[in-house]
């Protein structure tokens, strides 16, 4: 059937109607949300080896972290020194570098060692002092290693003396009972238990002059003189504030016997002093003692109290 002009406008207006219609539409339809995209996986490395395969050198290296670097080791030993040793001849010439043509920084007898700091050849370089280098040639010196860094140094004031035995001999000044001053003379024997502690035997002598005076007896008073020899032994134990120094304060006391006008009276002493050691051998030891007894007839006792102060020279055996 054959369309006329007007059936023709009307299509046309009917297509842009529908066209007016779906643009409408379309503009306001919600935008959809896409998808991210995935990254594309990277492809297969064919030098890779197959599932259940032995890994390689290469898959190791980059399947393992990179390793830190390694720490310093705290216990680690300290390393010995290395040095050279001048042995060739009586005099041997150091040079300020590596060869002869070079001008001489000294000349040094036999037996003298350097620590090594470089080699060249058969240069080495060493150090002459703090603020100086040189060169040696390996003729005229032997190697070796300083092991003074590893060696145990006690400590030079710090000296053990236990075991010793102890030999001295002093004098020095007596007060009987406060009144009577005289010289006294005497030893001792002893032995360092342990550093701090030490066992000792004394014997010593002194004569007591007592000026007049009156002594209470049982039938009365009577006006008395004191002259006799006395002779006192004891055994006491002397313990050290500081010991194993050059300079070592202690504190002492003990017991034993005092025997004058022929009887014995036991008594017990204490004091203290202080031993200065002029070598590991040989000493001085200066202290203060106090001897406390009691004396007289059974119906007059009386306790004395006697002071000590002596000087003795020490022996250690």
């Amino acid at each position: 059937m054959r369309l006329g002009p007007r059936d023709t406008v009307t299509r046309a207006a009917r297509a842009r109607w529908l066209a007016a219609t779906a643009w409408l539409l379309l503009g306001a339809a919600p935008v959809r949300a896409q998808a991210p995209v995935e990254p594309a996986a990277p492809a297969a490395d064919s030098s890779r080896a197959a599932p259940g395969a032995p890994a390689t050198d290469a898959d190791s290296a980059l399947a393992a972290p990179a390793a830190a670097p390694d720490a310093a080791d705290p216990n680690a030993r300290p390393t010995s020194v290395h040095m050279v040793r001048l042995v060739s001849k009586s005099e041997n010439v150091v040079r300020s570098g590596p060869g002869d043509r070079y001008s001489i920084v000294g000349v040094y007898e036999k037996g003298r060692a350097f620590p090594v700091v470089a080699k060249n050849g058969d240069w080495f370089g060493i150090r002459v002092s703090e603020t100086q280098t040189g060169w040696v040639h390996a003729s005229l010196c032997k190697e070796f290693d300083d092991l003074s860094n590893l060696e145990f140094r006690p400590n030079p004031k710090l000296y053990t003396r236990t075991g010793s035995y102890i030999l001295s001999a002093y004098g020095g000044a007596y007060s009987f009972d406060r009144k009577s001053n005289s010289l006294v003379l005497g030893g001792r024997l002893g032995y360092y238990v342990f550093d701090r502690v030490q066992a000792e035997a004394g014997l010593a002598w002194t004569h007591v002059h007592r000026p007049a005076e009156v002594v209470e007896s049982l039938f009365g008073l009577s006006l008395e003189a004191g002259d006799f020899h006395m002779l006192f032994y004891n055994l006491n134990l002397t313990w050290e504030v500081l010991p194993g120094r050059q300079m070592v304060p202690f504190v002492t006391g003990g017991a034993g016997s005092t025997i004058m006008l022929g009887k014995s009276e036991p008594s017990v002493n204490f004091g203290a002093g202080t031993l200065l050691y002029f070598s590991k051998r040989h000493a001085m030891r200066w202290e203060f003692r106090d001897y406390r007894f009691h004396s007289g007839a059974e119906g007059a006792r009386r306790e004395n109290n006697n002071v000590e102060f002596t000087l003795s020279t020490i022996f250690l055996l």
